[in-house]
């Protein structure tokens, strides 16, 4: 290992998705001289630091799914005795449906310094291609494996005014497809990205029954990202006459003049102002 310093750091590396030429100056420097590289496949590490033409001086570890409950007090002693740790995952952000949180996790428990190098992510990515609204979305990252589990987990989405995105699968994004289809409905708009970044990259934007019937058409290979377009906001129910009236009493009541507190009332419940004016100066 490298010289120790005052206090152990924990870098968490942004990887590039497939092009190599995405990866930052930061990442290629992180790399080459953290004392402990934690990867999620120490061959695709070693791949990338050859396309990247970097010498990794520190100790690779291997650190995915399937060994990091053990590994993490590993590499927590080596951030308390002082030296750096950087995290690589096979692309993105370590921790976003990627092994990286239970580090994070342990090492902020333990004191230590986390950082990031930040880079590129699928899920930005993918809602940045898909053309649908990107003010305000929710990440669900993998949906659950079995149709029924998958389906009471779409079911619960349905109503998410968000943009949605989500990971799946090549073998099982036809089925999800035809599960989101008909939980949020055949024409809620979506687009399927594919091989971002890579020689392939694809996007489809269709409806969900439309990109359902193409996947199982198609048999899609590949790293795929899903984005499905929020539901439609729920119309507000129309209260009664009296509710109109006592809404708009309650707005002049904090200083607003008639006028405003009708158009309020009006957008609020998307009536026409001219039938809440009405009704306010009925007799």
């Amino acid at each position: 290992m490298g010289e120790m310093t005052d206090s152990g750091r924990l870098v968490l590396l942004g990887a590039p998705l497939g092009n190599p030429a995405d990866a930052s100056a930061r990442l290629r420097d992180v790399l080459g001289t953290a004392d402990v590289v934690a990867a999620e496949d120490t061959r695709r590490l070693s791949r990338l630091a050859r396309d990247l033409d970097v010498t990794i001086a520190g100790r690779v570890v291997s650190y995915f799914e399937g060994n990091e409950e053990r590994r993490t007090p590993e590499l927590v002693d080596v951030l308390t005795a002082g030296y750096v740790v950087a995290l690589v995952t096979d692309g993105g952000m370590p921790s976003v449906s990627d092994p990286g949180y239970r580090l994070v996790r342990a090492a902020v428990a333990a004191g230590v310094p986390v950082t990031a190098a930040p880079g590129p992510s699928a899920v930005t990515t993918a809602l940045a291609l898909s053309g649908l609204p990107s003010d305000r979305f929710c990440f669900e990252g993998f949906l659950p494996r079995t149709p029924g589990a998958r389906r009471t987990r779409l079911r619960a989405l349905a109503t998410e005014e968000r943009t949605l995105v989500l990971f799946e699968a090549p073998h099982r994004v036809a089925a999800a497809l035809a599960d989101l289809a008909d939980a949020f409905g055949a024409d809620r708009p979506a687009a399927l990205c594919r091989e971002l970044t890579k020689t392939y990259e694809e996007v489809r934007r269709r409806p969900l029954g439309e990109l359902a019937r193409w996947a199982t058409e198609n048999d899609p290979r590949g790293e795929i990202t899903l984005v499905v377009a929020g539901a439609p906001a729920a119309p507000a129910t129309r209260p009664d006459d009296d509710a109109l009236r006592a809404a708009v009493a309650e707005r002049e009541a904090t200083g607003i003049s008639r006028r405003d507190a009708i158009t309020e009332v009006a957008n609020t419940f998307g009536l026409r102002r001219r039938d809440v004016y009405t009704l306010v100066h009925q007799v």
